[in-house]
């Protein structure tokens, strides 16, 4: 293996990416063919760009192979690059007519796509303050490992695949870490420290979507639960185009995150007088009931949407300090009361915070008053979606008016791509948008796919890491048609037939009911996912968070899903899995569970409340008392006489209390044959 760090390219070079050599030849490369990236190694790697047809184009590697194709009628071209082993850095240049790019600082080495929802997305900094990261800073601090590297791609969605993503490659240092997927860096931590060998992570996630975003409408097409929506999108496209330029007209906020730490939507000031002026003629405002998110109302969207509400001030409130409670808003909030601003949580990560405000007794007057909200949202659902008797205006808790019912809103910004379109609400504008049938959101199906995946196709990727789910509880029996979708067509479309898939089952949490099974299912969902060849499952139930659905452990989530990669893909000796139900067989009024994966033995953890349930043939499940037979566990249940089907750690608040000699936790199950939502 070749690695110089001493070679590493000045900053001034590695940013002169691009010499032009004369009249531009039309010469493009995707955004992932870009400085400090990583290639497979020891292989043959996928190439391909835009350029003038018929023209020649000319790639020289570092590692002295050089290859030639020419660009097709419809201005592409495509080359197959051979690889050699683990090292660098290297240049790369791709020369065509007299327009040349140069790639600096590339790497061979392991490449992983990491994709899914917010535990995914969720960086090594976290969401504080509710969202954080176990030893975060620890980890950001000792993040100086120059040959990790993270391609992030920034959230986007499409009516139809897209040719490039926005985002660059960035070296793992305390700086950049800081910025990377979480579970990502320590899957790619755990390789490199176990290999000794670069590794890149393209990492293309995006928070509270569904996996049916994520496969292509090639591919779900072919199910019926999503082909008539993959053909309503195919009408979309022009609509969209219109849509785009008209949005396009409008003035912008860069909404990312800087280098820095800035978050530029805190503070922000969009339209906040004209839209809390308790003076405003609002009549032409459209209405919605809160509480409840405002997809449902307009479509999938995020942005930033101002609420009002008008309420009586009886006249023995007047001068009286009063308490307006709002319950939880997704993501962020500022509110005022007669134009004047009371309260708001504005930093990222708060989207479950209970919003309750003071309103000073200076402001309170007999009469009308204006209740202003502004709600900005940047992924998922965004709104004021508590619960009815959580909104509402008090004296001391005793003296109620609710607020729960009708207000008026105004839409006055779109959030895509990292940037704040503004829309002005003096003028309606949002009211005036082109009509778009189906709008192309971030839970439409094959949207993502679109958007985020079908871009990077066919970079050449050793496999695939995931960890998504939750937007799909309650529908667990369709999940498993989904998930075999979503495998079986990026291997199709990564040109890559056996590329290994490993995944999170879903961490405890309580889904509004910890004693329900609806989560219980999508796990079992995925459990059996793992009948697909060259698929793994790395299981969370003991470092889960029953109160927080982005659980705080995210080293051993991106370390398990590590193990497995070490000892299929590249033959380590280590246990990679806690125990995963096999098979049952009924003695009498027991039912014996065995086992794989039990290394070391297995053992029950005494200090968790029971987990093993037994029914009957009438389907009513019952504690069951479990006892350790070698390695298998023998269950039964007084008030279960024949049993036929058994289940662990099933319900949504579950936690682990099995696990192998190796203190890896057993995979949440159920013997019954068919799946339910």
């Amino acid at each position: 293996m070749r690695i110089n760090l001493k070679g590493f390219v000045s900053l001034a070079a590695i940013c002169l990416t691009m010499i032009s050599c004369g009249p531009n030849a039309g010469l493009e490369l995707p955004s992932v063919f870009s400085d400090g990236m990583v290639l497979q190694h020891s292989t043959e790697v996928a190439f391909w760009g835009k350029g003038h047809p018929g023209s020649k184009v000319v790639i020289e590697t570092g590692w002295h192979v050089a290859f030639k194709t020419e660009v097709a009628d419809d201005s592409t071209w495509f080359v197959k690059v051979k690889t050699v082993e683990p090292g660098g850095p290297y240049m790369i240049s791709v020369k065509n007519g007299n327009q040349l790019k140069n790639i600096y600082d590339v790497y061979l080495g392991e490449v992983w796509l990491g994709s899914g929802q917010s535990n995914m997305e969720m960086t090594l900094t976290g969401w504080p303050p509710t969202d954080t990261i176990l030893g975060s800073a620890d980890a950001i601090a000792n993040a100086d490992f120059p040959l990790i590297r993270m391609f992030t791609v920034t959230r986007n969605s499409s009516a139809q695949p897209l040719d490039n993503v926005t985002g660059s490659w960035k070296v793992c240092n305390p700086d950049n870490a800081s910025a990377f997927s979480a579970t990502a860096y320590f899957f790619a931590r755990k390789l490199h420290k176990e290999l000794g060998i670069p590794v890149g992570i393209i990492h293309s996630s995006w928070g509270g979507t569904p996996a049916e975003s994520w496969v292509s409408g090639e591919t779900l097409s072919t199910d019926s639960d999503f082909a008539k929506v993959v053909e309503d999108l195919k009408t979309v496209c022009p609509q969209m185009v219109v849509y785009n330029n008209w949005l396009s007209k409008h003035p912008t906020i860069d909404a990312a995150i800087g280098a820095d730490g800035v978050d530029p939507l805190v503070g922000l000031d969009v339209f906040n007088s004209y839209c809390t002026n308790p003076e405003l003629n609002t009549e032409s405002w459209p209405v919605i009931n809160i509480p409840s998110m405002i997809e449902p109302v307009i479509g999938d969207f995020d942005g930033v949407v101002w609420f009002r509400k008008e309420v009586d001030i009886p006249q023995s409130w007047e001068g009286k300090s009063l308490q307006l409670n709002l319950g939880p808003i997704d993501d962020r909030d500022v509110t005022f009361f007669n134009g004047v601003k009371i309260g708001g949580i504005e930093e990222v990560g708060n989207w479950q915070q209970v919003r309750k405000y003071t309103v000073p007794g200076e402001l309170v007057k007999t009469g009308k008053a204006v209740i202003a909200v502004r709600v900005i949202d940047t992924q998922g659902g965004g709104g004021i979606y508590g619960k009815p008797d959580q909104v509402n205006l008090s004296v001391n808790d005793k003296e109620v008016i609710s607020l729960a019912g009708e207000w008026e809103y105004a839409v006055v910004g779109q959030y895509k791509e990292d940037k704040l379109y503004l829309f002005n609400p003096e003028t309606n504008e949002f009211a005036s948008r082109p009509e778009v049938s189906v709008v192309a959101g971030s839970h439409t199906p094959s949207a993502l796919y679109n958007a985020m995946i079908a871009p990077l196709v066919p970079f050449t990727i050793k496999g695939a890491i995931w960890y998504q789910g939750e937007t799909n509880v309650g529908r667990s029996a369709q999940y498993i048609r989904l998930k075999s979708m979503l495998i079986n067509d990026w291997r199709q479309k990564f040109k890559n037939p056996d590329m290994p898939f490993y995944f999170v089952q879903l961490a405890p949490w309580h889904y509004n009911n910890v004693e329900g099974d609806a989560s219980a299912r999508l796990r079992d969902a995925q459990r059996r996912t793992l009948a697909i060849p060259n698929t793994g499952m790395a299981v969370t139930l003991d470092i889960g968070n029953v109160n927080n659905i982005h659980p705080a452990n995210k080293k051993d989530v991106g370390e398990r899903l590590a193990r497995w990669a070490l000892v299929k893909n590249y033959g380590k000796e280590i246990p990679f899995s806690g125990p995963l139900f096999a098979a049952s067989a009924i003695d009498g009024d027991r039912m014996i569970i065995s086992f794989t994966n039990t290394d070391g033995g297995i053992n029950i953890d005494a200090t968790v409340p029971n987990q093993f349930e037994l029914a009957g043939a009438d389907g009513v499940f019952y504690p069951a008392n479990a006892t350790i037979d070698g390695d298998k566990i023998i269950l039964t249940a007084p008030k279960v006489k024949a049993p036929a089907n058994a289940r662990y750690a099933y319900k949504n608040g579950s936690v682990a209390s099995l696990f192998n000699g190796e203190g890896l936790p057993a995979a949440s199950f159920t013997t019954e044959d068919v799946l339910e939502n």
